[in-house]
């Protein structure tokens, strides 16, 4: 009797250690579970977390405010970011480094470097031969790249959230411009990935606005599809984004809302930035005036002054804002001259009147993309800090039409909160109720080859093909196949951007290289040989678009088939064992598995779903002679059967795979080629 109730003591230890260790091992699950979102603008950065028990939260910094700046100073052996480096700007302006995300993924040759130096032209920038870009040449021993100095920076936006959040953290979502192309960002990537995060998602800024607007109005959308204008103006460039929102019936959770890119416009280089470089210049006119008569230096040639002016330029913008003057004044400006100047509102109307008459055009641009008209815009929302001037919402008023400018949204922390509501959705780690994100392709992407044909009896000659992959406006994340089914040898193939008529001279000298890259397959004639007798069905290249909108050619292979004898084979005792004791624990094989069972070797392939074939993440396969048909997406779904009446098209495969389970069994090979 004693040694049961030991041996019973025993268990119990054994059962109370198990669940120490198993409350151990949720409090540190419970550690890792936040994740956050970086929005990172080009003047400032918003940093929001997601935790158990706290929801959707800005980062305050360590000077607790709620926006950082995006400076970075760099020395021999010590650097400071935010507000330390802002304040460090007038010390050491040659090594303080701003507004570097306009050089991210930018050749030396591209028109916005040569803007930068410029505006800047204390920074130093060297050419890089390897990668053809730029560095910022802070010293003779130090030297950084824009991808490098931004990972500064995302590694200090985590060191705000962990601290904030008291715990570490790796996953985040990061906000880019809707106007980002594939090199902008993989530059954002690379960035992050220097920093050590993890990047669940690349969203667009406009993207994650929009998002935060419907999660808090969710019960305002319903079936009714309702069309917002959202105007975006920040500190280095202006988005006009074009959403629809309605409520849809999805496969999994029913009735949910969903918001769909309907048309982007924009404008790289308008913003407050632009703005205080005018008063700037014209500050550094009026102390030059000042001076004239005193045979100085021009102030312009100075930088610590030229930072200082920049400061005041945009402290008297905000004022500007609300006033209709205001007393510029610096103290020591340079050479112990003080500078004290009067500015009026409408002096500075006058310094950016050509810039108020772009205010438009992003409006035209989403709507020629969205092909909609103003009359079905049912409000006009503000978003962006630069959106505060008085003349800029004077000029957007009469663009638009409207009575009001929407102004119920927190302008500044908009893209944060939707960012950081995606992280959550993302990590899998929250509950978060559903909200349909359809986010829309700006650049079009196509394949482009060559292949030789025969137009008459011994006459050959070549032909160049273009087939879109990706065309402009259509939903993403998705995966898509192109099939090349006359080729028997080795070939090349080019991705390319698609028709950027939509862009002006001036922006696809910005924009750059149109090819994206080459591919040249290898091991394609030796395919051929090796199955001689098979059936070839093309070589096809497998495409994704992800939902950072970053392509990549995920794998390209030869497919090949031949009918063989169907001849099953008797199971063995094991086989029928286990299959007895799978159907008594409910896991017998179901027709429906059975079905998917003779389907194993097209997984590679998703079938498509209702709708339409550019739904996000299926795949639609393009044939090398003409492009799939892509179905309408507005058209409604087809009627679901009635009783236990099976569609048409399920009867078809069923008779298929009946017959040829009876007679003979498709075989396939894949070969897989190098490239």
């Amino acid at each position: 009797m004693a040694a049961i109730v030991r041996r019973q003591r025993q268990r119990r230890r054994v059962c109370w250690a198990l669940v120490a260790v198993l409350l151990a091992d949720l409090l540190a699950l419970s550690d890792t579970l936040a994740v956050m979102s970086v929005d990172l603008g080009s003047e400032s950065m918003k940093v929001a977390i997601v935790k158990p028990g706290v929801p959707m939260e800005i980062v305050l910094n360590k000077e607790s405010r709620r926006k950082t700046p995006v400076i970075v100073t760099l020395k021999e052996n010590e650097r400071f970011f935010g507000d330390s480096a802002a304040s460090m700007a007038i010390k050491n302006p040659k090594a303080t480094l701003r507004y570097f995300q306009h050089l991210l993924g930018k050749q030396a040759d591209n028109p916005h470097v040569a803007l930068y130096q410029a505006r800047f032209p204390e920074h130093e920038l060297t050419f890089d031969p390897q990668r053809q870009t730029v560095h910022f040449q802070i010293s003779p021993q130090l030297q950084f790249s824009p991808e490098e100095v931004l990972g500064m920076i995302l590694n200090y936006s985590r060191s705000l959230a962990e601290d904030f959040a008291e715990q570490p953290i790796k996953d985040a979502v990061i906000t880019v411009p809707v106007f980002f192309n594939q090199a902008e960002r993989r530059a954002v990537l690379h960035a992050a990935r220097m920093a050590g995060l993890k990047v669940l998602q690349l969203i667009n800024d406009n993207t994650a606005t929009a998002l935060s607007y419907g999660v808090f109005r969710r019960k305002d959308i319903n079936t009714t599809a309702q069309n917002i204008m959202f105007y975006d103006m920040g500190s280095g460039s202006t988005v006009c984004t074009i959403v629809t929102y309605q409520t849809v019936k999805t496969k999994e959770a029913g009735m949910q809302p969903q918001l769909q890119i309907r048309g982007v416009g924009f404008d790289r280089t308008l913003g407050g930035l632009e703005m205080e470089l005018r008063l700037r210049e014209h500050l550094a006119g009026l102390f030059n005036e000042q001076r004239k008569g005193q045979r100085g230096k021009d102030v312009r040639e100075n930088p610590r002054a030229m930072a200082k002016l920049l400061r005041e330029a945009n402290r008297l913008k905000t004022v500007l804002s609300a006033n209709a003057d205001h007393m510029a004044q610096i103290e020591g400006l340079m050479d112990d001259v003080d500078f004290k100047a009067k500015v009026t509102r409408v002096e500075f109307e006058e310094l950016c009147a050509d810039l108020f008459e772009r205010v438009p055009g992003p409006v035209q641009q989403a709507l020629q993309s969205a092909e909609m008209s103003l009359d079905e815009i049912e409000q006009v929302i503000l978003v962006g800090g630069a959106t505060r001037v008085p003349k800029v919402q004077e000029v957007l008023l009469k663009a638009v039409g409207k009575e009001e400018l929407g102004k119920n949204i927190n302008a500044d922390e908009a893209a944060a909160m939707g960012a950081v509501y995606q992280a959550a959705v993302l990590s899998k780690a929250f509950k978060v109720k559903p909200f349909v994100v359809r986010d829309a392709v700006v650049y079009p992407i196509l394949v482009e080859f060559t292949r030789e044909v025969e137009e008459e009896p011994g006459v050959h000659s070549l032909k160049h093909n273009k087939r879109v992959l990706f065309s402009r406006m259509g939903p993403y994340p998705q995966r898509k196949v192109i099939t090349f089914n006359r080729y028997s040898h080795d070939f090349n193939f080019h991705i390319n951007y698609g028709d950027l008529g939509f862009l002006g001279p001036e922006d696809l000298r910005v924009f750059g290289s149109q090819n994206l890259t080459t591919v040249k397959l290898k091991g394609v004639g030796d395919s051929f040989k090796k199955y001689t007798d098979y059936e070839s069905k093309g070589i096809k290249a497998h495409f994704n678009l992800d939902e950072s909108g970053v392509l990549s050619l995920d794998r390209v292979e030869s497919v090949f088939e031949t009918l063989v004898e169907d001849s099953p084979e008797e199971e063995s005792t094991l086989t029928k064992l286990g299959n007895t004791i799978s159907s008594l624990f409910g896991g017998g094989t179901t027709p429906d598995a059975k079905e998917n069972g003779t389907d194993t070797v097209q997984e590679e392939e998703e079938s498509p779903a209702e709708g339409s074939k550019d739904e996000p993440g299926e795949q639609v396969e393009l044939k090398e002679e003409a492009e799939a048909p892509v179905k309408d997406a507005s058209q409604p779904p087809p009627p679901e059967p009635k009783g236990d009446a099976a569609p048409e098209g399920e009867k078809a495969t069923e008779k298929e795979n009946g017959d040829k389970s009876e007679a003979q069994c498709l075989q396939i090979l894949v070969t897989r080629f190098g490239f």
